[in-house]
């Protein structure tokens, strides 16, 4: 029965209600969940172990641990000499000092390994972005084509050239795009070695 005079309704929440997403930004974060998701599936146990440990080392906490296992061996010698009694590890702590030494190498190590795994998501987010930007330029291109085209079909529009918009109507060739890019930056470099030398020679 309905409560208080107002029938009771099944529909469901339409996708535009206030603090919902719309749909193709749901998909898009799907799409992303999922490229993260099967990167972290593809690394092997060696991998997860890294990041693990790059983890546990990133974290203020090891700082603080280090800190304190640091001062801890040097008060705890100081302590010793001071009272006569044998110090496992007397100044200039050399112990203390390989230790720290081979602690800086594996810490290192681990970030370099965990670092890599993580270049390797980021080089194909790079890929992806730019095979985007290219299907985007080439979707762009053509919609450009397909008005020039209605432009010259409709009697009621001047026929006239537009020679830009038959220009930007051509998709770009991603290697000349390249190419250029590349003989641009060599000859930017080029000039600033110049001023560089030219400067220095004063």
């Amino acid at each position: 029965m309905p409560l208080h005079g107002r029938p009771m309704s099944n529909a469901k929440e339409p996708d535009n209600a206030p603090g919902s997403l719309p749909s193709q930004i749901q998909t898009t974060i799907a799409a992303i969940t999922d490229m993260h998701t099967r990167h972290q599936r593809r690394a092997t146990p060696s991998q997860r172990a890294f990041q693990v440990m790059a983890g546990l080392v990133s974290r203020p906490r090891f700082l603080g641990f280090l800190t304190f296992a640091v001062a801890a061996w040097i008060a705890g010698n100081l302590t010793a000499l001071r009272f006569g009694l044998h110090a496992w590890d007397p100044p200039p702590f050399s112990w203390l000092q390989g230790a720290v030494s081979i602690c800086a190498l594996y810490t290192t190590a681990i970030i370099l390994i965990a670092q890599k795994r993580e270049d390797e998501l980021g080089a194909l987010r790079e890929q992806l972005i730019l095979e985007l930007a290219i299907l985007s330029e080439q979707k762009s291109a053509k919609t450009i084509e397909l008005l020039e085209r209605l432009r010259h079909d409709l009697p009621s529009v001047p026929n006239s050239v537009d020679a830009e918009a038959s220009a930007m109507a051509q998709s770009a060739d991603p290697m000349s795009v390249a190419d250029a890019l590349i003989e641009s930056h060599s000859a930017a470099a080029l000039d600033l070695q110049g001023e560089t030398a030219g400067e220095a020679g004063r």
